[in-house]
């Protein structure tokens, strides 16, 4: 059984309808305010307001605040971004910046969402990343990096301006290309370990694009770098936002050059090749099915088997 390329990948998907149009009309904040159906997303640096967060709770969800809450009131146009619709209604974000100590509701509390992302519902995780990584983007850009004055958000929060008029650049979000590959040799794959990974766990390999390359260029040059092997063939898979802190993963299978030798460099301290074999009786420990790198595996492995990867390691 295969994936469904169509199918997205965690953090992803149509889970909200961004109406960037939106964005452009000046009265987008009255109008937003005076719709009772507004539902607020409460952020203090990277963390998120969640309730239900404790290890008990069986699935955490995101803790909207209505415009009467007084936390809500209490934001001026420079803390709120318009995420969009979600669920057919429209979503803020509120960012009340790292440190602050508000009066929450009984039972929410501010959460980093990576150790949660896997308990929370799909669509609520994919908005809580969109919202992190716009929270990260505003903490990294509170002052223009070319003159040094402080900045002010524009466009519902999308835009950052410098407020000197002398200097007035305009900063948008910004994303971090990195590429992560599994490379395989027909009925082996080659995976890696890092040093601060539980014991056991292996990953495929994955690095950042730098300037002046291509994607096909990064993978060729990662897998190289990383474990020694050169890679003949790489096909486009899929990609996925990973908001730790504001990466985009993008996602390919790729084909080892025959009798390639490993050489492990870089940041890992183990690079092995597993047979089908191993994977299917649970060797070596893998990462969480949310993650884009176990699409990949199991994509592959999949392929030529008729029990899912995913099923024989539940």
């Amino acid at each position: 059984m295969d994936f469904e390329r169509d199918s997205p990948n965690f953090f992803s998907g149509p889970y909200v309808d961004r109406r960037s149009e939106q964005r452009e009309a000046a009265s987008w904040l009255s109008e937003v305010r005076a719709d009772p159906r507004a539902r607020y997303l409460i952020a203090s640096g990277t963390a998120q307001l969640i309730r239900g967060a404790g290890p008990e709770a069986a699935e955490p969800r995101i803790a909207f605040l209505p415009a009467d809450h007084p936390l809500v009131r209490a934001a001026g146009e420079a803390e709120l971004v318009l995420l969009g619709w979600f669920e057919g209604t429209p979503c803020l974000l509120v960012d009340v910046g790292p440190g602050r100590s508000p009066d929450l509701p009984p039972g929410t509390s501010f959460e980093e969402l990576r150790p949660l992302s896997a308990r929370v519902p799909r669509e609520e995780a994919a908005l809580l990343a969109y919202a992190r990584a716009l929270s990260i983007w505003r903490l990294r850009n509170r002052f223009c990096g070319l003159c040094g004055s402080p900045t002010r958000p524009e466009r519902a929060g999308h835009v950052i301006r410098c407020t000197n008029p002398d200097c007035a650049q305009q900063i948008f979000p910004r994303i971090e290309p990195a590429v992560i590959v599994l490379v395989t040799d027909g009925e082996r794959a080659l995976l890696g370990r890092q040093p601060t990974w539980p014991p056991g766990r292996y990953s495929t390999i994955a690095g950042f694009v730098e300037p002046g390359e291509s994607l096909e260029d990064a993978v060729v040059r990662e897998v190289l770098e990383e474990t020694g092997v050169r890679v003949k063939r790489v096909d486009y898979h899929s990609s996925q936002p990973w908001p730790f802190p504001s990466s985009l993963m993008l996602g390919f299978h790729a084909v080892a050059e025959a009798n390639a030798s490993i050489q492990v460099g870089g940041e890992l301290d183990d690079v092995r090749w597993f047979s089908r074999e191993e994977l299917a009786s649970g060797i070596p420990l893998l990462p969480p099915a949310h993650a884009i790198s176990f699409r990949l595996i199991a994509d592959w492995f999949d392929a030529r088997s008729p029990v899912p990867l995913a099923a024989l390691r539940a």
